[in-house]
């Protein structure tokens, strides 16, 4: 992995982090475009550079950090089931994040799903995150344990988690940001655990290529939430449906027509 790598793979994970897209699978697809060598590093960096884009949040929203202890209860509450489920299927999670057929497959049915949730959930009773309960937070929680497979994106999955719950899509998606904050702090604490339990040490070039991207990954996050805010009040989920679907079926079609995407 080089630094062209890294800035390309920022601003992929800048723009996809909050977007119903997926971001991870962004990333599996770049890097296996890019033929970059499947290295623990490059594991740990497609993860760690979230965190760039998660500090966005933080700095968006910083009165909603500051205004209870009851939102912080919310989100360790939704937090719960993907702590759980990280844990016991962690090695499972590691090999499915090798795959760029997975993304292609996941990329292609949650594409049809975001189609019709603008349908499906209509009737939103819940217009900001105050009033979402501890409950409907829980639930929430286990909707962002499907963004284990790469692919589904823990934005969508959580969104649209929300709406189930009758959130508008506007709460939906801030809550989204919102339980992205410890969760992905929480999944690269860990990945951080386990590349130095694994005997890895960081050279100097690796903590200048992470700086850099978390960096980069940061600035493009912050004008890609208030956009996809604006977009999403005024146009709902379909074109994000359909761009799903037709990057996954490029994938699907290049898998079946004997092309061999390289994993990462």
């Amino acid at each position: 992995m080089n630094l062209i790598h890294v800035i390309i793979l920022a601003i992929i994970e800048g723009i996809t982090e909050f977007l119903p897209v997926s971001s991870t699978g962004h990333m599996i697809i770049a890097s296996s475009v890019m033929g970059i060598a499947a290295d623990p590093f490059v594991k740990l960096f497609t993860i760690a550079i979230q965190l760039g884009a998660i500090l966005s949040v933080v700095i968006l929203y910083w009165k909603r950090f500051l205004q209870s202890v009851n939102f912080y209860l919310k989100l360790f509450i939704a937090f719960i089931p993907a702590a759980v489920f990280g844990v016991l299927f962690s090695k499972k999670i590691d090999a499915l994040l090798e795959s760029v057929y997975v993304v292609g497959i996941t990329l292609f049915v949650g594409g049809i799903i975001l189609l019709f949730v603008d349908k499906w959930f209509n009737k939103p009773t819940v217009k900001q995150e105050k009033d979402i309960s501890n409950l409907t937070a829980f639930k929430i929680g286990f909707f962002q344990c499907l963004a284990m497979i790469p692919g589904t994106s823990r934005s969508a999955a959580t969104i649209v988690g929300g709406m189930t719950q009758k959130l508008n899509r506007t709460a939906a998606a801030e809550f989204s940001f919102f339980l992205a904050v410890p969760t992905m702090f929480a999944a690269t604490a860990k990945k951080l655990y386990d590349f130095h339990k694994e005997g890895h040490i960081f050279t100097g070039e690796e903590i200048k290529l992470l700086a850099i991207g978390n960096v980069i990954a940061f600035i493009v996050a912050m004008l890609a939430i208030k956009t996809f805010i604006t977009f999403l009040e005024r146009k709902g989920f379909k074109i994000f449906g359909w761009y799903r679907i037709i990057v996954g079926a490029i994938i699907i079609g290049l898998m079946l027509s004997g092309h061999q995407l390289q994993n990462i």
